[in-house]
C-alpha cells in the first residue's frame, strides 16, 4: 500500500464513525457553505462512489455522483466504498489515470486530491456537528504541500469552487492550516 492509501483508508474510517455521529435527517449549516450537512453527506458519498467506480474501472472512467442513494446516515456505505476502494488500489489502480467528468488526472494525483477533500468534508461535517475531526499530521501535512497546486486563482475566489483563503497563523495546528488554505475559517462553530 502507498502512503496516501494508507491516510486515505484512515480518513475514510474516521469519516464512516463521523456519519454514525451524525443524525441521516441532519440539515444545520456547516463551513462548506454551499452544502448543508445533508447536501454535504449526498456530496461526500455521490463522490466517494463516483471515485471508487473510477478505480475499478480498468478504463478509469468515474461513475455519475449525483445518481447515488445515501442509505440511512451512509456510515456503511463509506465503509464499503473504502474496502472496495483498497482493493482496487492493491491492484495497482492508482497507477491508471483517473477521469473525472471527462478530465483525465494521474491516478496518484486524483489519490492526494481525494485525501484533501475527505480530510476538509470530514472537518466540515465534524465542525457542523460539533464533533471531534483529528486526521493524522502526516496525512494533513502531505495535504497542505499538495492543495496549493490546485488551488489556482481560476479555481479559488469568490464565485468559485472554492471560497477565498482564510488567514490563518504558520504556527497553527496543520488542520487549521489547511481549513484557511481551502477557503475555511478554522474558527467556523456550528453554535
Amino acid at each position: 500500500m502507498t502512503t496516501t492509501q494508507n491516510q486515505l483508508n484512515s480518513v475514510l474510517t474516521d469519516l464512516a464513525d463521523l456519519l454514525e455521529q451524525i443524525p441521516s435527517g441532519a440539515a444545520g449549516p456547516t463551513p462548506c457553505t454551499d452544502y448543508d450537512q445533508a447536501t454535504l453527506r449526498q456530496h461526500v458519498i455521490g463522490w466517494l462512489t463516483a471515485f471508487t467506480e473510477g478505480f475499478e474501472d480498468p478504463e478509469g472512467n468515474c461513475g455519475d455522483p449525483e445518481s447515488v442513494v445515501v442509505d440511512g446516515n451512509g456510515a456503511t456505505q463509506v465503509r464499503g466504498l473504502r474496502d472496495r476502494l483498497d482493493a482496487a488500489l492493491s491492484d495497482g489502480a492508482g497507477e491508471r489515470p483517473l477521469s473525472i467528468g471527462g478530465a483525465a488526472m494521474p491516478g496518484a494525483m486524483a489519490l492526494e486530491m481525494i485525501l484533501w477533500e475527505y480530510q476538509m468534508h470530514g472537518w466540515d461535517l465534524a465542525r457542523s456537528a460539533g464533533l471531534d475531526w483529528s486526521p493524522e499530521v502526516n496525512g494533513l501535512e502531505a495535504s497542505l504541500a499538495f492543495a496549493p497546486a490546485m488551488l489556482t486563482p481560476d479555481f479559488q475566489g469568490v464565485g468559485k469552487s472554492f471560497a477565498p483563503q482564510v488567514a490563518v497563523p504558520a504556527d497553527a495546528p496543520a488542520l487549521d492550516r489547511l481549513a484557511g488554505l481551502s477557503g475555511r475559517d478554522p474558527r467556523w462553530s456550528h453554535a
